[in-house]
């Protein structure tokens, strides 16, 4: 839960320093709004690579546990 967080704000990051850079550069509206998704969504999936794949784990790791909890529970039942 905790990689989902960091990895979640290191967008919202990534997207108001972007978003930042692009007003003050002179973009304003939609155009603002469009390339700041567009330039910081580039940017996250090159710096975020270590946090996307620690959120990839946590979630396959809960998985298992909860497909060997759902398996001892059905095997426990089945005696």
């Amino acid at each position: 839960m905790r990689s989902v967080l960091i990895y979640t704000l290191s967008r919202l990051a990534l997207f108001g320093v972007t978003a930042g850079v692009l007003f003050l550069a002179g973009a304003r509206g939609f155009l603002l709004l469009a390339l700041a998704i567009l330039i910081s969504g580039i940017i996250s999936f090159v710096l975020l690579t270590r946090q996307r794949d620690a959120i990839s784990n946590s979630v396959t790791e809960r998985a298992s546990r909860i497909r060997e909890n759902l398996a001892e529970g059905a095997a426990r039942e089945d005696d």
